[in-house]
């Protein structure tokens, strides 16, 4: 007898890759996961991995030029680089190997499976797709035309999982709000000591603080809110501009980083979309809740990002302006987003 006790899913009436639907969008209408939908699929177009996520971490430089595509509800963010330069440090791992540029928190790393997918009379399309205990994606590394398929067979050899019982994934626990016993007036004092913009975040966990709430504690003149639009404003204005930015999309298992120019931004729809060579974001502009200016001290001056969130408080995006280590920010970016609309 299965230990996952939770209702059956409805099948797909079709294999999942002749459905002509993204995965994400199939599961939606099945009322499942992404990994469900992959874990269900009897043929050999998806292998089951053991996810050992600090040896597979280091195992694939080995694929040489991959496409990293990291996503949240709201934006999706693909840089085509190369896992050199990995660094792993119990369950946190670091790639910096620019243009690609991760921040990854194994622990949420899951579920693993290799993916070949048939493309008529194309070579198939290979990937390697990594999920968190829900099945939602953490990562997802698609191979390349210059790519070695004999490494991506070897490590999916090598990591292939022979236990036939169907996985278990287990939804997220519903998100904390807002803590009622902060001590704002500590809290800011160790914001306006801060020396370095990497001590945020130890400060957010020592105060029990969530990022957005974060934000209403410092409020003005460090906080202030922006009006709608204000993804495609500081991409559009960037790239008029030719400003350097920074764009970070995460989800709990992976943080991706572009450093750079970006060119063409284009809007479809809902979604405002960067479409250069090398680096590619969809952001759903419509998903976008609230959006703020943030000022944080360091010993060079004080940063500002642009920080986006969607209606459950969660970050969808940050931009900050580019700037060489130990430099005080681009007085070009900071004129950009003194630009912005402000509400």
């Amino acid at each position: 007898m299965s230990l996952n006790t939770a209702p059956a899913r409805p099948a797909a009436p079709v294999p999942f890759y002749e459905t002509g639907k993204r995965t994400r969008d199939l599961a939606h209408e099945l009322g499942c996961s992404e990994a469900e939908i992959l874990d269900r699929h009897a043929g050999p177009e998806v292998v089951r991995l053991r996810c050992e996520p600090a040896d597979l971490v280091e195992s694939l430089a080995d694929l040489r030029q991959i496409m990293a595509l990291t996503r949240n509800e709201a934006a999706v963010h693909e840089i085509v680089g190369t896992f050199a330069n990995v660094s792993i440090s119990g369950p946190m791992g670091l790639v910096l190997a620019p243009p690609l540029d991760l921040r990854l928190f194994l622990r949420f790393w899951v579920h693993a499976y290799a993916v070949e997918i048939p493309d008529g009379g194309n070579a198939p399309r290979r990937s390697l797709q990594i999920f968190d205990g829900a099945g939602e994606a953490v990562i997802k590394i698609h191979l390349r035309p210059v790519s070695d398929i004999a490494a991506f067979e070897a490590l999916r050899d090598r990591f292939a999982d022979k236990d036939p019982a169907p996985r278990i994934f287990t939804p997220h626990p519903p998100a904390d709000g807002p803590s009622a016993t902060v001590d704002a007036a500590a809290f800011r004092r160790d914001v306006a000591g801060m020396d370095d913009i990497h001590e945020f975040v130890p400060l957010l966990r020592k105060h029990g603080v969530d990022r957005r709430q974060s934000l209403d504690l410092m409020g003005a003149p460090d906080v202030r809110r922006l009006g709608a639009g204000a993804a495609t404003a500081i991409l559009t204005r960037a790239a008029d501009d030719q400003v350097p930015i920074m764009c970070f999309v995460g989800n709990r298992g992976c943080i991706q980083i572009f450093t750079g120019h970006v060119a063409t931004v284009k809007a479809m729809g809902p979604w405002i979309n960067v479409l250069d060579q090398g680096f590619n974001l969809h952001l759903r502009e419509d998903l976008v809740a609230e959006a703020f200016v943030v000022r944080k001290p360091t010993r060079e001056g004080a940063l500002t990002s642009v920080e986006l969130y969607g209606a459950d408080r969660a970050l969808i995006a940050q931009f900050f302006g580019e700037r060489e280590r130990g430099r005080p920010e681009r007085r070009a970016w900071q004129s950009l987003v003194e630009a912005l609309p402000h509400v």
